[in-house]
């Protein structure tokens, strides 16, 4: 897909074309890089051209005039284009997104937890995490999976080259340098429900595997509870790599490890993805919305429903929060044709 950056760039006159509307801002710092139209499709061309650009310390791209009407007219004609001049001039990457989707009316949408209110699952309160009551709003994207389903042997085979990806990656010096091991995604890879979490804690980043630790108990009892085995899902961390102290992750820890995780979710293509608190909104869904002001319907990613509720680990801490994630369990399940009581 990658032949030399910065100087060619390999990728599909249909993934070049979905991205040209795209709006660019920046004013210095001007860099060039070429176009390589091919067929078929490279699904994720574009998503490692923009990375390759932020390791290089290049975060803001804008497009000559000339460069969208060649991409335009490549598009028409259905020929591959000759190589294209692109200028990249460096700020922030800014990545599309569209308006959100709800798929079914507000169901028992709180904004605040109740207190004292029994669920069919319980734990010990440990240390604090955090989940913002308000933020900013961003649009959340909508869009389609980039290609068609593989057979379970081809997700298997996908998935083990970007583990191996993964393990290699040091682009966080200091994730990489502290984590004892990347910590990838388990489960079943032909899955209706993806759990998506924050990031790897000890207990993970000692086992290599997500959701092992006090939290990872409890949604086991959660998942339990509303008749999902663990075995029958995957579940995978907004980052792969456990942050020092178990701080909250960056903005810029979340971009690094993004190619990882849509690559993954592009190959799993679940029906459901579950967001477990605020970090895996703002990975999946590219917003700062509470998960208050989220809960309670569903939202869209690519051909996933994607359904906000509060992490297990937050949880642990603010008890009263169970009775929403109970009632956000029931949602899920009623979607999914299971009535729970």
């Amino acid at each position: 897909m990658n032949d030399g950056f910065p100087n060619r760039v390999v990728m599909s006159v249909e993934v070049v074309q979905s991205y040209s509307g795209l709006r660019f801002f920046g004013s210095h710092t001007q860099k060039k890089a070429r176009f390589v139209m091919l067929t078929p499709d490279s699904s994720n061309a574009i998503l490692q051209w923009l990375q390759q650009w932020r390791r290089s310390g290049v975060s803001h791209l804008s497009f000559e005039k000339e460069s969208l009407e060649a991409l335009h007219s490549t598009k028409a004609s259905g020929v591959p284009a000759a190589v294209v001049p692109v200028t990249a001039v460096a700020t922030k990457v800014i990545t599309p997104a569209a308006p959100s989707v709800s798929m079914t009316p507000n169901v028992g949408k709180s904004e605040s937890p109740t207190p004292n209110v029994p669920a069919p699952f319980s734990a010990t309160a440990t240390g604090p995490v955090s989940e913002p009551d308000s933020l900013s709003a961003q649009p959340e994207i909508t869009t389609t999976w980039t290609h068609l389903a593989l057979s379970e042997g081809g997700r298997n085979d996908q998935l083990e080259i970007l583990r191996r990806e993964v393990t290699q990656c040091k682009i966080c010096t200091d994730l990489a340098c502290s984590r004892k091991q990347t910590v990838f995604g388990v489960g079943k890879v032909t899955p209706r429900i993806v759990f998506f979490g924050e990031a790897p804690g000890a207990d993970e980043d000692r086992v290599g595997e997500p959701f092992v630790g006090k939290a990872g108990q409890l949604l086991d009892k959660i998942m339990a509870a509303s008749r999902i085995k663990r075995e029958d899902v995957y579940i995978l961390n907004s980052l792969k790599c456990r942050p020092p102290g178990n701080r909250t992750p960056t903005e810029s820890e979340i971009e690094a490890c993004r190619p990882f995780f849509e690559r993954q979710l592009n190959i799993l293509q679940p029906e459901y993805i579950v967001c477990l608190g605020s970090v895996a909104v703002r990975a999946v869904l590219r917003t700062t919305e509470s998960v208050g002001r989220l809960r309670g319907r569903f939202h869209s990613y690519r051909g996933a429903k994607v359904m906000v509720t509060y992490h297990p680990a937050y949880l642990l801490r603010q008890e009263s929060a169970k009775k929403q994630t109970w009632e956000d369990m029931q949602f899920l399940m009623k979607d999914m044709g299971i009535v729970l009581k």
